[in-house]
């Protein structure tokens, strides 16, 4: 029942090894160690629930936490039942949830903004506006209790309220020699392609810049486009897109169905340098796991309107100095910590992961709530409102 809307015949397997997934044997000398898995971009929340059962500063007294994790699966409960027209059914189990929830005894110590939940979906898929069967998704997060609470997702909505953290990538180490490892291999990794695109065309989008970057790739000597329509090319293997991956200076990330996709960080955990055309793509998202100043490990080519779009990629990219490029090649490989999620199973003692940073910020957006609760100020204000601009071209990504 958790396959609806997915390409994966049986979700299952992917339960395997706290949510990692099958661990890939057949790596062809790319990963070693054990460190490889086929993991389901849609298991964070299972991944990451594993990884807080070995958290450090859990407390069984929830009167002296800092924040408190909600263990709802709210991804896989939701893909159950979104492309169902009963919008009773696709909202019941949220409101379930919420119901329980608000009943604890924690609750009221600041009526549910210390609560946080993960997604392995995008965020917005729990924003249904309005109660109309042709509207997609949930409406969970417009539920008043879980207003009340934030949301970490693979991709955030325009709500003050949902964060986005890093899809999960194949590789999960176990030990910190594993990341020393891999970050050397990949920064002496030969790269013949200039530019590379792995992705499927969205004819059916209006809008979408895909169809003129795949005709540029496929004109190009320096680019290599990998078909991901369905039964072309096995995209969902992650052998075969890292070897792209690693074999290219740069990785181009337009905007699919939504505005992020895993493929962000498959590139940069192979030393991709990304090249991205929104700013919800990235920069205004994972604003705990990436720089700020975003010419260090990436390249801007703003699309504004694709009708007007007359830029070539190509020639963009040969007219960067190499030694900004190698400089670039540099802060991605250094950013690898950041967006991967080490194996449960076992900790990192030299490096925060993508978990420990998104703890870290979690918690001390938690505590500006409580200290403004403290000054006598209303905790309520901002805290879920809506930044309308928060995904536009404006001048800070000109």
């Amino acid at each position: 029942s958790l396959t609806r809307g997915t390409d994966k015949p049986n979700m299952c397997p992917y339960m395997q090894n706290n949510g990692l997934g099958p661990h890939i044997t057949y790596s062809q000398g790319l990963f070693s160690n054990n460190t490889c898995y086929a993991t389901n971009q849609f298991l964070l929340e299972v991944i990451f629930h594993n990884r807080m059962s070995q958290y450090a500063c859990l407390t069984n007294d929830s009167s002296l936490a800092s924040a408190i994790f909600v263990p709802f699966y709210a991804g896989l409960d939701v893909s159950r039942f979104l492309w169902l027209s009963n919008l009773t059914e696709r909202d019941s189990s949220g409101r379930d949830l919420l119901q329980w929830v608000a009943k604890r005894p924690e609750w009221k110590q600041m009526w549910g903004r210390d609560h946080f939940l993960v997604s392995g979906r995008i965020a917005w898929d729990f924003r249904r506006q309005y109660d109309d069967a042709s509207y997609w998704g949930s409406k969970f997060r417009f539920i008043p209790e879980s207003m009340n609470m934030s949301m970490l997702a693979v991709e955030a909505s325009s709500w003050n309220n949902d964060y986005a953290i890093p899809y999960p990538t194949s590789f999960h180490p176990s030990e910190d020699t594993h990341v020393f490892q891999w970050q050397r291999k990949i920064r002496h990794q030969k790269r013949p392609y200039l530019f590379t695109f792995t992705g499927a065309p969205r004819p059916e989008l209006e809008g979408s810049i895909r169809g003129k970057i795949i005709d540029q790739c496929r004109a190009s000597s320096v680019c290599k486009f990998v078909d991901c329509s369905y039964g072309v090319e096995r995209c969902d293997d992650p052998i075969n897109v890292i070897k792209v991956f690693e074999s290219s200076v740069f990785c181009l990330q337009p905007p699919g169905d939504s505005y992020t996709r895993r493929s962000i960080f498959d590139s940069i955990l192979a030393g991709c340098i990304p090249v991205f055309f929104h700013p919800g793509t990235a920069y205004s998202q994972y604003k705990w796991h990436l720089p700020k100043n975003r010419t260090k490990y990436s390249v801007y080519i703003p699309v504004k309107d694709v009708k007007q779009w007359n830029v070539n990629v190509e020639q963009v990219l040969l007219g960067i100095p190499e030694g900004e490029v190698f400089a670039m090649r540099e802060e991605v490989i250094k950013l690898l910590p950041n967006i991967i999620y080490a194996d449960p199973r076992s900790k990192l003692d030299c490096f925060e992961d993508a978990f420990d940073l998104a703890v870290k910020g979690m918690l001390e957006r938690i505590e500006k709530v409580r200290e403004a609760m403290r000054s006598g100020r209303d905790p309520s204000i901002g805290f879920a409102d809506e930044d309308h601009y928060k995904y536009t071209f404006s001048q800070n990504y000109s």
